[in-house]
């Protein structure tokens, strides 16, 4: 397959499997159900938290998690007190526990308060003008500071990533893609504006470097952030504004194709 073969392949699935037919069996379903900006962030947040495992059981945890925060999850973050984090008792999804959400609760409360949205929670830990660059140190001071908030416990580390310890951070860059990306297609939220969908980086899982490696995009066997980085720069030059709608092309070649 030529370049421009491999370009026009990838662009017509990504077309493909970029329409809101597949939002319903997906995290993304969640907030999608809100209009209110902090009811999105929050909800979107914790949906690419949870976002591992069997779709319906993720689903069906989000509704869960969604409905211990009264379906407000905005409103509940930024207003709640110790007594209301009663209300996650019991909850698990697969390792991310009840303790855990206790403590989501408290540090996004912790960060929305301190800068107002998540968008500038996030932004605080890049300068601008870094390009593609800043992501990376981006997460990596979102995930500190999100330990650094009150009340979290050392065990939810591992549920918010960060790519300096060599973590492909799949669902961190996946919440980019959700906030970041325009909502002309009806799927990504296009919520943020603080950033270009020309510097995100690839959602690496599975199915997306699989199907990278196979279609000679991704040469790194790891899925670590040398692979984001790799993939991604692979990316950028069949889309080098838009590069990780192509996520939309491998994701679904991988996932639904079998490819």
């Amino acid at each position: 397959m030529t370049q421009g073969e491999l370009k026009d392949f990838l662009w017509e699935k990504a077309s493909q499997y970029e329409v809101p037919d597949f939002i319903p069996h997906d995290p993304l379903s969640v907030p999608h159900r809100f209009s209110r900006r902090e009811d999105v962030e929050v909800s979107a947040f914790l949906a690419a938290t949870l976002a591992w495992g069997n779709r319906v059981s993720i689903l069906k945890s989000l509704d869960k998690l969604m409905e211990c925060m009264d379906h407000a999850p905005g409103q509940f973050v930024l207003e709640h007190e110790e007594a209301d984090l009663k209300a996650f008792d019991g909850f698990v999804h697969r390792t991310f526990q009840a303790e855990d959400a206790r403590g989501f609760m408290r540090a996004l409360r912790g960060l929305m308060r301190t800068h107002g949205s998540l968008e500038a929670a996030f932004q605080e830990h890049t300068p601008g003008g870094e390009g593609p660059a800043g992501i990376k140190p981006m997460l990596a001071g979102f995930h500190r500071a999100f330990m650094a908030q009150t009340g979290v416990a050392p065990r939810t580390k591992k549920h918010v990533a960060n790519p300096d310890a060599g973590s492909a951070a799949k669902r961190l860059n996946m919440f980019l893609r959700w906030m970041v990306r325009p909502s002309t297609r009806g799927v990504d939220l296009g919520l943020w504006s603080s950033f270009k969908p020309q510097d995100l980086h690839i959602p690496l899982d599975v199915h997306t470097s699989n199907v990278g490696r196979k279609l000679g995009l991704l040469t790194r066997k790891a899925n670590d952030w040398r692979a984001v980085d790799e993939l991604t720069a692979s990316l950028r030059e069949i889309d080098p504004q838009d590069p990780v709608r192509l996520d939309f092309a491998l994701f679904g070649l991988g996932a639904m194709e079998g490819f």
